[in-house]
């Protein structure tokens, strides 16, 4: 027979089993500033909730700040950003919104209309990383945290494995990542089922329904609901046993050689696998954000599109 649970007594085994996957990994120590990645959907808006909850109730002691990246997206982030703005008020947590058009002079709904549906993901993915590197740069924090769930990290070693990509593989099932860098990201949801997260709603962005990871998403769907044990196992799988090439001889980051393209009019210019690009988080010196341009500056193939 099943264990069942009261719904008081769910909140109290949830919660203390985030404290424990904190306190066992490490993820902080006192007087931490920590940024909250949040975006207003289920995860981080339960994820700055039950943050906000165990640092008063463990004494954490960590400053603790919502950092939200408006990607320009009509219909969808502006709607999810009012929630993130009602969460700083019940929770009593500061605010910093960033937005691709501050950053890159682009926003997500400009970069569809020049790429299309097919790519668009790769530059909203490589854009967000970098702009919340950069909003948390801001608040002077020294990590990040953001509400990736188990079924989240077996999607991406699920996909990983599917694109032959096994430098990755091991790195994308660390709970702390880029340790080695300015601002370190950790995942305290890492061993959370996205079922797990309750209490929540959820909008989802309207140009993803296409993105690969949806069919990641459905197929461990499937898997789980043969062997409960799926997701775990397969972030388990993912775990580090052999590093592949890491080599560093990169001149330009991901998020750069993506704007250039944009700026360029040849939106699909950085898009796969690039030779000597970076993975994307760091900052070059190249200006992040595009000049003045005249309203029908793409054009060739692509046509003239006016902003």
């Amino acid at each position: 027979m099943p264990l069942t649970f009261s719904v008081e007594c769910f909140y109290i085994v949830f919660e203390d089993e985030i404290h424990q996957t904190i306190v066992e990994n490490n993820l902080f120590k006192p007087g931490d500033r920590v940024a909250i990645g949040a975006s207003g959907g289920k995860d981080s808006t339960v994820l700055a909730y039950v943050l906000s909850e165990l640092n008063h109730r463990h004494k954490y002691c960590l400053d603790l700040f919502l950092l939200s990246v408006d990607e320009g997206i009509t219909g969808y982030r502006d709607d999810s950003l009012e929630t993130v703005k009602r969460n700083e008020i019940q929770y009593g947590l500061p605010l910093k919104i960033i937005s691709y058009k501050d950053l890159y002079g682009w926003t997500m709904d400009d970069i569809v209309k020049a790429i299309g549906l097919k790519n668009n993901c790769t530059f909203c993915g490589v854009f967000r990383r970098q702009a919340l590197d950069r909003g948390a740069a801001l608040l002077k924090v020294d990590k990040i945290v953001t509400g990736h769930n188990a079924d989240d990290i077996a999607e991406t070693v699920l996909l990983n494995i599917l694109r032959g990509d096994i430098a990755r593989l091991s790195r994308c099932t660390f709970i702390t990542t880029g340790e080695d860098g300015p601002i370190p990201r950790c995942k305290p949801f890492k061993y959370t089922y996205e079922k797990e997260i309750l209490d929540y709603f959820s909008t989802e962005c309207i140009y993803s329904p296409n993105a690969y990871r949806g069919f990641a998403r459905e197929f461990i769907k499937d898997l789980e609901r043969m062997r409960p044990r799926a997701i775990l196992d397969i972030i388990k799988s993912g775990s580090p046993q052999q590093q592949g090439c890491q080599s560093k001889e990169h001149k330009l980051c991901k998020a750069c050689v993506l704007l250039d393209g944009l700026n360029r009019g040849l939106p699909k210019l950085g898009v796969g696998r690039t030779k000597g690009v970076a993975g994307g988080d760091s900052d070059c010196e190249q200006q992040a954000k595009r000049p003045e341009r005249s309203r029908s500056s793409l054009q060739g193939k692509h046509g003239n599109i006016d902003f």
